[in-house]
């Protein structure tokens, strides 16, 4: 489905051409692709802090060779380097014919997607998705609230994923680092946006 920005003057309150003001544009800052060999750690820094929320799009599998247990080969994030125990979150999952409630409280990190089922023995070159917000990231008075929606098939197998979060920290974000215990297999993607403030005024049509 096509989408339509709508640009206007806020101060005179008419509508011109497009170029003026994007409203709530996603900016694209950064991206990165895991290599032969895999990674553990994929780094986001030195964050823009004139936008008003982040989000990140990845894909992800993990080099582990079976499902593990808990959640050790989740990919996890954490915000400015920070490890203390700062963060809660919760999640809800379902495959179609059963579900997983639950929560984390003072964790070290936040869980944004659970890679147990991609693994390197499950359908090849099958991939786990998911779409994370960090809203008012670069506000100071107040702590991060965190959202994820994230799926995946495999040839049969499927679920669907959705989280929230909390980073229990004032500061602005301006590192994001997530993790995984195993490894990010080979051609997981993850991408960065900012998305802009929307500007005070009003258009007429």
């Amino acid at each position: 489905m096509a989408s339509i920005s709508l640009k206007y003057k806020s101060k005179q309150g008419t509508l011109t051409a497009p170029g003026d003001v994007d409203l709530g544009a996603m900016i694209p800052i950064a991206t990165t692709t895991v290599g032969a060999g895999g990674s553990s750690t994929i780094t986001f820094s030195s964050i823009p802090q004139n936008y008003e929320h982040l989000q990140i799009r990845g894909i992800a599998r993990s080099t582990a060779t079976t499902s593990t247990t808990g959640y050790s080969d989740s990919a996890f994030i954490r915000f400015n380097n920070d490890g203390s125990a700062n963060y809660a979150a919760h999640h809800l999952d379902g495959n179609g014919s059963a579900y997983d409630v639950g929560a984390d409280t003072s964790s070290t990190s936040a869980i944004i997607w659970d890679l147990g089922g991609a693994f390197t023995t499950q359908t090849a070159n099958s991939f786990e998705v998911f779409v994370y917000d960090i809203l008012d990231y670069s506000n100071t008075f107040k702590y991060k609230t965190l959202r994820v929606l994230g799926g995946a098939d495999y040839n049969g197998y499927g679920r669907i994923s959705i989280q929230s979060g909390l980073w229990q920290n004032t500061s602005a974000v301006n590192t994001i680092t997530i993790t995984n215990s195993v490894n990010f297999a080979q051609y997981s993607h993850f991408a960065l946006y900012c998305i802009k403030r929307a500007e005070i005024g009003r258009a007429h049509v």
